[in-house]
């Protein structure tokens, strides 16, 4: 039960206080950047524009105004090749510009080389990175090196009516700074926020992860495609090592929530109890359970009835939602597909990093996870496998349900 209490103690003192405490922070050794990058000297004349004018965000705002409006009107702000054509446009202006998510190569990734050697080599220097959100709006960070010290600037801003407005801008000296193996610029600080200071009687960390290097295009697509949906929070399909011979610790349970909602098109209705005192236990018909565990698996009816709580007498499987006590840490690594292997069987073998801006890297732990595709169009999940670090990681971000004997302790009962 001692995962329940770090659980509980995280929610009732909030988020903000369990990110005080510094969970699993791991310190990385800032990688060597390459000598060999190309770094632009000459700008044609739309870009020194936008490297001698004011760079301020309202004027850099102004730059994609018929590309966003445009959106706005069709009601695709937010959609991948939207977000693609504002980093491009802005782009065109000479600055170093990719999207907050990072799922789009950084135009003018050779500003940043530049400037992280300045760093290195402790020279002054300034640089302008601009992250495009998916709401259309973006994050500016304005970065000044000083004897191998780096500042930040950071301002968010939006279209609001047709405005577009400064929501906010802080300021704070960068605590870590490191330009990693992966091609990741990854910096943190901290800043005084009276909200967060009422709760944590301390200033507010930020962290901030952007892929500089380049990243191969179907890697992109395959992760999209395969993991992004998945992802790692709330089950353990890409957190624990299982095989179609052996699916381990695999929890089914949670496969069903990651899948019920994009096949049936709706949310799980299978809820937690709202007496927070009292669980809530379903019987879900088997039918329902196992097309949807099928539609991306490939397990034996049998053998999903050993791995879950299956009840012959009216063929259900007994369901219980995670409550209270099984609550995740909200901010969690995402996938990064970075290599993949075509099969001789016909499956695909991924090769994915998990990057955790929470703890500074781009690397926190590596997993092979291989797919079928299927003749209808579908796919399914083959084997998963934790590569890296050699013995696994502390995924200290992720709760396992609880146990029967731990549900029961909790809520009481038999049922």
């Amino acid at each position: 039960m001692k995962n329940m209490g770090k659980q509980k103690l995280f929610i009732a003192a909030g988020v903000l206080l369990f990110i005080v405490s510094g969970c699993g922070k791991k310190a990385e050794e800032n990688q060597e950047i390459p000598q060999n990058a190309e770094v632009r000297e000459e700008y044609s004349e739309k870009e020194q524009m936008g490297e001698d004018r004011d760079s301020d965000g309202e004027s850099i705002a102004e730059l994609y105004r018929d590309i966003y409006e445009q959106a706005v009107e069709m009601g695709t702000v937010g959609e991948l090749e939207v977000t693609r054509r504002i980093v491009e446009r802005i782009g065109e202006y000479g600055y170093a510009v990719v999207d907050e998510e990072n799922q789009i190569d950084m135009v003018g990734s050779e500003q940043v080389l530049r400037f992280c050697r300045s760093v290195e080599e402790a020279q002054d220097d300034k640089l302008t990175i601009i992250a495009v959100t998916s709401s259309g709006g973006f994050i500016k960070y304005d970065l000044l090196a000083a004897e191998g010290a780096v500042n930040v600037t950071r301002g968010y801003y939006q279209y609001s009516n047709g405005i577009p407005k400064n929501l906010s801008t802080v300021s704070y000296p960068a605590e870590s700074w490191k330009y990693t193996e992966e091609g990741y610029l990854l910096f943190e600080g901290s800043y005084y926020s009276e909200s967060y200071y009422v709760l944590s009687l301390s200033d507010e960390p930020e962290h901030t992860a952007l892929r500089v290097k380049p990243l191969d295009e179907t890697c992109r697509e395959l992760n999209r495609q395969y993991l992004l949906p998945v992802g790692y929070g709330g089950n353990n399909l890409f957190l624990t090592d299982w095989s179609e011979q052996d699916f381990g610790n695999l929890d089914f349970y949670d496969v069903f929530d990651r899948f019920y909602p994009d096949i049936y098109e709706q949310p799980v209705p299978f809820t937690p109890d709202d007496d927070l005192d009292a669980g809530a236990v379903y019987r879900i018909p088997a039918d329902v359970f196992e097309h949807v565990i099928e539609r991306h698996l490939q397990i034996d009816h049998e053998e999903l009835h050993r791995k879950a709580a299956y009840i012959p007498e009216d063929q259900t499987y007994e369901y219980r939602s995670r409550g209270f006590y099984e609550v995740e840490y909200p901010d969690i690594p995402y996938p990064e597909v970075v290599s993949y292997t075509e099969n001789d069987d016909g499956t695909l073998t991924l090769t994915v990093n998990a990057v955790y801006p929470e703890e500074n890297t781009s690397r926190v732990y590596t997993h092979k996870t291989v797919v079928r595709s299927l003749d209808d169009g579908g796919f399914q999940y083959v084997s998963n496998q934790i590569i890296f670090p050699e013995g696994g990681c502390e995924l200290w971000w992720h709760s396992d349900r609880l146990t029967e004997d731990q549900w029961k302790e909790v809520y009481g009962g038999d049922d």
